[in-house]
């Protein structure tokens, strides 16, 4: 797959990736200027700028550009290896490297009423939103038009249909504590931001209980959030939307959830004369 078709996929399965590009050369180097190369978290690449000691640096390179989100210039001389040079060419190299990260997700899983609503909230705050449900007919172009990729299939097999990452959210508005049992063991795997599961504390109690009993350790449970959402006494699905899309930005945002309001100090009044 070419470089440019491979990073139109990795956009539309919201993957991320590192981009190399050779943008100056000088001398003898083994690829001009616009070579490019990408870089994946795991290490493994897709075309190549030159190969050699020079291709290894700049994919450690790329993963650290990945870690930190922030793109990065480096220049690779080819004269003296024994000074550090990445080869003997005898020219000069300078590659720009860029991580490639789609807008961050939110999968809703469950095509309900309250999936529906927090799919149209999720989007219309700019998020790329998928859609997952284990019932053919819910997650379907027809039933939710406003997401942007649509899954049949169980909760634990989501992760072999996209991408979960330390960009995407995953708000589970399942029917009940069965789906959630046993598809949760598979998410808590993945690295995704945020897991969040909806209904009362008796059903999240009753879900703990049960993964606790299949072997689940404590610390991995602790990454979900159950009931999620903010206290804001919601009641409508669209309620509960804002509540579950006002958690995930404050904590994308690291804000606190609490009031803003202020009251500022009236100045005192100064005594007479």
């Amino acid at each position: 797959m070419g470089i440019y078709q491979t990073l139109a996929e990795l956009e539309n399965r919201g993957g991320v990736a590192a981009l190399a590009t050779v943008i100056r050369t000088q001398g003898a180097v083994p690829r001009r200027a616009s070579s490019k190369m990408i870089i994946f978290p795991d290490g493994s690449i897709n075309g190549t700028i030159g190969g050699g000691e020079m291709e290894s640096r700049v994919i450690i390179e790329a993963l650290e550009s990945l870690g930190e989100g922030v793109a990065r210039t480096v220049v690779y001389a080819f004269r003296d290896p024994e000074k550090g040079d990445v080869g003997v060419c005898g020219g000069e190299v300078e590659v720009f490297i860029e991580p490639i990260k789609a807008n961050e997700t939110i999968i809703v899983v469950g095509g309900g009423h309250v999936g529906k609503a927090i799919v149209h909230l999720a989007k219309w705050l700019g998020f790329r939103v998928v859609v997952a449900d284990d019932r053919p007919d819910f997650a379907t172009p027809e039933n939710l038009p406003e997401a942007d990729a649509h899954f049949s299939c169980s909760l634990k097999e989501l992760p072999e249909h996209v991408d979960i990452h330390e960009g995407t959210y995953l708000v589970l508005t399942t029917r009940g504590v069965d789906v959630d049992v046993e598809g949760l063991p598979t998410l808590l795997e993945t690295s995704a931001a945020y897991i969040g599961v909806i209904g009362s504390r008796r059903r999240w109690e009753t879900t703990v209980k049960t993964l606790l009993e299949s072997g689940v350790p404590e610390a991995k449970i602790a990454r979900v959030t159950s009931p999620m959402g903010l206290e804001l006494n919601a009641e409508t699905p669209e309620e509960i939307a804002i509540s579950v899309l006002a958690e995930i930005i404050m904590l994308r945002r690291g804000g606190t959830g609490e009031k803003m309001a202020y009251s500022p100090k009236r100045p005192r009044k100064g005594k007479g004369r």
